[in-house]
């Protein structure tokens, strides 16, 4: 899942994909090097990123997906929004999966909202807000509570009448370092929920500060926990840097069993 953030204030590369022909460009490349869906962003999810308004949202995003398909008209886009109604102009525009990083808890009519579109969903764990993530790391259990979490989320995801959900523990998102390293020691116990995992490290925190490094020289680190992350049973990768990350799935590949 390549990430293209149209958004000014992204941790990594806010800013650079705003215009129509950078935005055309990046898609290009990542679906050149393989990438299976297209992530489309339009609100930074990064701690203390400012908050935005709906209606400016909307108009971030719409306009990106319209652009992707017309040009990539077989491309598979994601929109990655907590707000429904933000999730359903977007697949009203082309979009075909709802990637929520509030798991449905910032938007009660979330849910029912993605039932009703009929896409696949990605229900991701996170505490609070954006602006309030960093305050709320206070885990008894880190991985025990992320899965109590899950089996509730799935439960009111189904009885809205969701059909196909895909699980993210949310690496960094009311999470500590420690903590999310943690979270990924042990991210093959997910798998008893019987969902696709999708795993979000690209190029965190928990990679560039482990290093002492920034996040623009983070990518050899960044390979080194999507091993990890194949490993422990993700489905998915979402990455910034396809080609290596494609690179990494193939490698991986080679170690299984069942080829």
């Amino acid at each position: 899942m390549g990430i293209i953030n149209v958004t000014p204030d992204s941790f990594y590369d806010g800013g650079n994909t705003i215009k129509e022909a950078d935005i055309l460009k990046q898609a290009g490349q990542m679906l050149e090097e393989g990438a299976t869906f297209l992530d489309v962003g339009g609100y930074s999810s990064r701690p203390d990123a400012s908050d935005i308004s709906v209606d400016e949202e909307i108009n971030r995003v719409v306009p990106a997906i319209a652009v992707i398909l017309k040009h990539y008209p077989h491309t598979f886009v994601s929109i990655d929004t907590f707000r429904s109604a933000v999730a359903k102009k977007a697949v009203q525009a082309g979009a075909c999966m709802v990637n929520d990083i509030s798991g449905g808890n910032l938007d009660p009519k979330m849910h029912r909202t993605v039932a009703q579109l009929k896409v696949p969903y990605v229900l991701m764990h996170m505490r609070g807000t954006p602006q309030t993530m960093k305050k709320l790391t206070d885990y008894s259990d880190v991985t025990f509570e992320v899965i109590q979490y899950f089996s509730r989320q799935l439960a009111l995801a189904r009885e809205a009448g969701i059909n196909d959900v895909v699980i993210d523990p949310g690496f960094g998102f009311a999470k500590t370092r420690q903590q999310s390293f943690e979270l990924l020691r042990y991210m093959e116990l997910l798998k008893q929920l019987d969902v696709p995992i999708l795993a979000g490290v690209s190029r965190k925190s928990m990679v560039y500060k482990t290093l002492k490094i920034s996040a623009k020289e983070a990518l050899n680190g960044t390979t080194v926990l999507h091993t990890v992350a194949l490993q422990k049973g993700a489905s998915i990768l979402r990455v910034h840097d396809v080609k290596e990350a494609m690179q990494c799935i193939k490698l991986v590949e080679m170690l299984s069993p069942y080829p």
